[in-house]
């Protein structure tokens, strides 16, 4: 029999007599071809990000049209978010990697292979950028979900893991933000699509090809431990995660944070930056590089942060860095600031932000217990997506309504507010010893 468990099925777990006095060699493959799909399948996300609202602009020229676009992307996050983490935790982790990057590099393809072809009317461009939207939750939260049981494979500290994780977070933002403003620079919006589908293949292939069916995990002191995917309990569902995230005052104050802090964001990646690359800058591929300095300053925060960062109070850092993250890029442009100003300005508002989810991811992998990453992970990913699409579409309608320059001032009066909510709620205080 073999001495492998499932990690997509439930099995018994050895007792503490059976383990094996010499355990096995550390396995660190499956977690660095777990990363290296997150990179590819974020990255196509991050080219997605920067071209389909470009390619709203071009197409229609209305602000307008960018932030349906906006809410078109952002609304399967909250549907996909909430089913996806029940769907993951039934059919398993590998599983449900495979099939979402699989789907998700056939809608995105679909694009520009329509507008090719017999042509691509606005209405079904929305649907496939909703179909392909409903697809990456489930895709992300299950190779979140693995990434403990492949660390305690690899005998890596989920901290070690949690900030790798994190950087390659960021490095997929970076490149794809910047492949993407090469890309629309020199071929057009439509064929960073194509590249955006191949990122998807190829994560598909790295976790279909080399993380293994049944996998088993070792603590560091030898004693065989069951993975949470093998014990999850199925009770519940989405339900179960809610009122685990509704009875933990930490993770309730960082959805509402995260949350209302997202809104904001989605009305600025989808119709205000866009806005500023092409009516104050002059150049559309502008956005890839305004969106690549921002991620590149983040993996930078994040290796800093994974350093040194820890030593400081977690809740003054966090507050800190929503403040320079969210503040400063906002405030910077509705200044007029060019390119020479901008994007140093938006390194150092990344920088900042690289701290910030190795602190929540940190604090989740701490308080979630084992079976319930999946659907945990579902809730607060559609919790953090709940006011996306609205904050897209008042984005786009405030934009053509108010002007650009008063809507970005307002962003950046309510990230004020909202960043420094962590220093006066007392919720947050967890994050100190989470970090």
């Amino acid at each position: 029999m073999s001495a492998e468990i499932d990690l997509e099925r439930v099995a018994d777990l050895p007792t503490q007599e059976d383990a094996p006095r010499n355990p096995p060699a550390p396995r660190r493959l499956p977690l660095f071809a777990n990363l290296a799909a997150a990179l590819f399948s974020l990255g196509g996300n991050a080219i997605a990000l920067v071209a389909l609202p470009i390619i709203a602009l071009t197409e229609t020229g209305s602000p307008l049209a960018a932030g349906v676009v906006g809410v078109f992307s952002t609304v399967p996050l909250v549907i996909g978010g909430a089913l996806g983490g029940v769907l993951v935790d039934r059919f398993g982790y590998r599983v449900s990697s495979i099939v979402a990057d699989l789907a998700s590099a056939v809608t995105v393809l679909a694009i520009p292979l329509l507008h090719a072809t017999v042509g691509l009317p606005f209405g079904v461009m929305l649907a496939l950028v909703f179909l392909g939207g409903l697809l990456d939750p489930p895709g992300d939260t299950a190779k979140t979900s693995m990434t403990p049981d492949l660390a305690a494979l690899a005998r890596w500290p989920i901290e070690r893991a949690a900030g790798a994780q994190a950087a390659v977070q960021r490095t997929a933002v970076m490149l794809g933000a910047g492949t993407a403003g090469a890309l629309v620079a020199f071929l057009g919006p439509m064929p960073a699509l194509l590249v955006d589908a191949g990122g998807f293949a190829v994560s598909t292939l790295l976790v279909a090809c080399f993380i293994p069916r049944a996998a088993r995990t070792q603590s560091t002191d030898g004693r065989a431990q069951e993975p949470s995917a093998a014990t999850r309990s199925e009770r519940g569902g989405f339900v179960e995660g809610l009122r685990f995230v509704a009875s933990s005052p930490l993770l309730r104050s960082i959805v509402l944070l995260v949350t209302l802090t997202n809104a904001i964001d989605a009305a600025g990646m989808t119709v205000l930056k866009p806005l500023y690359a092409t009516q104050v800058l002059g150049d559309p591929a502008q956005l890839g590089f305004m969106v690549g300095c921002f991620a590149a300053g983040a993996l930078t925060g994040s290796i800093v942060f994974g350093a040194v960062g820890h030593r400081f109070s977690g809740r003054l850092m966090f507050a800190a860095c929503f403040m320079v993250a969210g503040t400063l890029p906002y405030l910077t442009m509705a200044l007029g600031a060019p390119v020479p100003v901008l994007l140093p300005v938006l390194a150092l508002s990344g920088f900042a932000a690289g701290a910030i989810n190795p602190m929540i991811s940190t604090a989740m992998y701490g308080l979630i217990p084992d079976g319930m990453r999946a659907r945990v992970f579902g809730v607060t990913t559609a919790g953090v997506a709940a006011t996306m699409p609205l904050g897209a579409f008042l984005g786009g309608l405030a934009a053509e309504q108010l002007g650009l320059v008063p809507t970005l001032a307002g962003c950046a009066a309510l990230y004020v507010v909202l960043a420094s909510s962590p220093l006066y709620l007392t919720s947050f205080r967890g994050l100190r010893s989470s970090t």
